[in-house]
């Protein structure tokens, strides 16, 4: 097999070492932007810079820079903001922690009962010449993993939300002295999310695999298969603030933008508008709390997977540690690249021009993708023995260290390879977006018409990117192959995540601006921030599906090998019902995100029209409108309306492992992977052109631009409706999408034992 160069305690040791580097490295950018204040008086950042922005020689008087009136308006704003993203997510995480609670008990009580609630030591599953612990211990460890799995991710979204809420002013501010401030600012404010949650997410499933190794000793199998709850639990807090934050956060967008912009005929943000706060809270809790929780859950199951198939391949059973860990080994080279990546757009380069911004943020992608690919390639050579065996359907497959190597790379370039086409059907800087924007030209109807169809176009390529490595990483490793290419597709997420995170701080910060009543020339850098944040923000949504796709297949073979299913015969009607019924549920659980984003948008158009109506001087801005209430309806509304979708996702894996069995059950999550893909990258795509025509016709940058505008116009004005109908498209079914397949598979994984043993009863009665 071959000796592994990387000994065991130089993993012991680099690991965490590297996670504690990630930590201190977000610290230390929180700390750099924190140095903008939001006090009147002396601004700690404007002493001369001539670095990363315009020398302060430049700033003219016209920007406000010494007007203290703004910075006071600005940090009033972003408490108003802030206060609304805490109290949501408080509200939210009540009611998720009494599901929490009843899950944990649910899991304890279903994996305990497999073997009776004995105590007694078990033949092995995998060798039953060897004794393993018993299912009890598996029982009360899952229980504990999915427990510390939800609250990582509860605490990697609300970290996220309360950067973003720090920095959404002190970037506005920035943008006083020049587009390139603002965006350092921001930037950073991306990167302290991005590389806490990556971090933490590591850290916490290393000292948690090795506290769990103290009880299980060499019973490996049974360790990591307790810690496939970390993943449960991470990705069901995930669905809950995927689908909570985008109710709310479209359920305001939309309320403001029908009355505002369409009846009233009044900018994006401007202060009259009664839902503008809670439009910029959603920001928040949709974009940087549900994103974080998102793809932090993407991360741990992707590493559940691998580490519950190669602990019963040659790692497991000869008890190699360091190849054990190599998932882990990968993500912890990941954050250094990241980090190397973050100082080319923080300290290597300065953006000075508008037209700087979203190369540097393509950029990042490219940059940390390249020196991945030969981080990957040393791990591989240092961290695993020359030939090794992996597990793949009750055989033993043997591969080599450089055949690994290619899954993790495909993994990646595919992830980019998605990014970039993403980008070209999202991005008004291409022909797609500018040709939806010229169909405005006849009405909305024409713009939704080729809004759809660009949708579906831009499925094609994607689709393709992820058959093409999970044809490259199942030959060469089996299911373990498929699930290093997706922690390969995840390996950069600290720097997939600062640019995500960077547009919804910039939409924040022009948002601010406007309302702040600043000069127009402010807020024509913020613009610029926020058009190639969407972008940025379409990427990470293709990331975050690609990566789910292959997450969720690696999911399902480690289900199928635990549930002890040899192969999935698509013929047998067992199976074949199964199908069908999964590839209707994303269709199902679409249909019930988009209503409870029209039924709370509805309450929110209602409110919105009555204070205009009612209170005097509101359109004149004598009278300051009532934002407190537009904030309570989003939260309730949102509460309410993410319970049953929640529910359809966590509720049906159960049902039908129970009455219908493993065969069936399989069925359902190969169906919801198929189809739920491709509804969730066309959802995504079709919503983020939509805004992005919308936008291109605002800015009138070109000819083709300016005879469609400006704002106001009836082409305008078919462009905001088809942003509207894009809006629960892109930031709520779309995104929620990616969760329901990886949720459906990771919850069906830590309860096969129970399906496998007691599942099955109608079938059982039947025969």
């Amino acid at each position: 097999m071959g000796a592994v160069i990387l000994p065991d305690l130089g993993t012991e040791i680099l690991i965490p070492a590297r996670a504690v580097i990630g930590i201190v490295f977000a610290l230390f950018q929180w700390l750099i932007v924190s140095k903008v204040k939001l006090t009147a008086g002396i601004d700690s950042s404007s002493e001369p810079a001539p670095k990363n922005g315009y020398n302060d020689s430049l700033i003219e008087e016209e920007e406000g820079i010494n007007d203290h009136n703004v910075v006071l308006k600005c940090a009033e704003i972003q408490n108003a903001i802030s206060e609304g993203s805490t109290s949501f997510l408080f509200t939210m995480y009540k009611y998720v922690g009494i599901f929490m609670v009843a899950f944990a008990i649910l899991i304890f009580l279903f994996l305990g009962s497999v073997e009776g609630f004995s105590t007694s030591h078990q033949p092995c599953t995998y060798d039953e010449t060897k004794m393993c612990k018993p299912a009890l211990a598996t029982a009360l460890f899952s229980t504990i993993s999915f427990v510390l799995g939800g609250i990582t991710s509860v605490i990697s979204g609300f970290l996220g939300m309360k950067i973003a809420t720090y920095a959404n002013a002190r970037t506005t501010l920035e943008a006083r002295k020049g587009v390139g401030k603002a965006f350092i600012t921001a930037f950073r404010s991306g990167a302290v999310m991005g590389f806490l949650l990556a971090a933490n997410g590591l850290l916490v499933l290393f000292i948690t695999i090795n506290l769990f190794k103290i009880y299980y000793g060499d019973d490996w199998g049974g360790l990591f298969e307790a810690i496939t709850g970390y993943g449960l639990g991470g990705s069901s807090m995930a669905l809950f603030g995927r689908v909570g934050g985008g109710i709310y956060t479209k359920a305001a967008d939309v309320g403001a933008d029908l009355v505002g912009k369409v009846e009233r005929n009044i900018p994006e943000d401007d202060p009259r508008n009664p839902a503008v706060i809670a439009d910029n809270v959603g920001d928040n809790v949709g974009d940087i709390a549900g994103m974080g929780s998102d793809l932090f859950g993407s991360y741990a199951e992707a590493s559940c997977a691998a580490l519950v198939v190669a602990s019963i391949s040659s790692f497991g059973v000869n008890h190699e540690f360091t190849p054990m860990l190599f998932p882990l080994i990968i993500s912890s080279v990941g954050l250094l690249v990241c980090l190397l990546t973050t100082l080319f757009a923080t300290d290597f380069f300065e953006i000075k021009l508008v037209k700087e911004i979203e190369p540097a943020l393509k950029k990042q992608l490219v940059i940390s993708t390249a020196l991945m690919t030969i981080g990957i390639a040393i791990v591989s050579w240092i961290a695993l023995p020359s030939t090794f065996t992996i597990f793949n359907f009750g055989e033993q497959k043997v591969v080599r260290n450089w055949q690994l190597f290619l899954c993790v790379a495909v993994g990646l370039w595919a992830g980019l390879i998605i990014g970039f086409v993403t980008e070209y059907y999202t991005s008004n800087a291409y022909s797609p977006v500018q040709d939806v924007a010229d169909s405005c030209r006849t009405g909305a109807a024409t713009n939704v018409i080729f809004g759809l169809a660009l949708g579906y176009k831009s499925v094609i390529i994607p689709i393709f990117a992820i058959a093409v490595s999970i044809f490259v990483s199942f030959s060469f490793a089996a299911m373990y192959g498929v699930a290093v290419a997706a922690l390969g597709m995840l390996s950069t997420i600290a720097t997939g995540l600062a640019i995500d995170a960077y547009g919804p701080i910039s939409d924040n910060a022009g948002g601010i601006a406007e309302m702040a009543g600043m000069s127009h020339r402010i807020r024509e850098r913020t613009d610029a921030l926020d058009a190639a944040g969407n972008t940025t923000a379409a990427i990470g949504k293709g990331f975050a599906i690609g990566s789910a796709a292959l997450v969720s297949l690696a999911l399902f073979g480690a289900f199928v090998s635990r549930a002890g299913i040899t192969t999935v015969d698509v013929l047998t009607p067992k199976v074949f019902i199964g199908l069908l019924v999964g590839s209707m549920l994303p269709y199902w659980f679409s249909a019930m995100t988009m209503k409870s984003v029209g039924s709370a948008a509805l309450k929110m158009v209602e409110e919105v029209r009555r204070q205009f109506n009612t209170i005097p001087g509101l359109m004149e801005g004598t009278a300051k409108p009532d934002y407190a209430t537009c904030v309570t309806i989003s939260t309730d509304a949102s509460i309410k309306e993410m319970i049953p979708p929640g529910a359809l996702v966590m509720l049906t894996p159960l049902i039908v492992g129970i009455f219908f069995g493993v065969e069936t059950l399989s069925g359902v999550l190969a169906g919801s992977l198929v189809s739920g893909v491709q509804i969730a990258i066309s959802a995504s795509n079709t919503g983020g052109a939509w805004d992005n025509a919308k936008k291109y016709i605002e800015a009138g940058a070109s000819e083709h631009a300016r005879s469609l505008g400006p704002k106001g116009s009836d082409p305008h004005k078919a462009a905001v409706i088809g942003d509207t109908i894009g809006d629960p498209l892109k930031d709520t079914s779309g995104p929620s999408l990616n969760i329901l397949i990886k949720l459906m598979a990771v919850e069906s994984l830590v309860f096969a034992p129970f399906f496998a043993t007691h599942g099955g009863l109608l079938f059982k009665i039947w025969s």
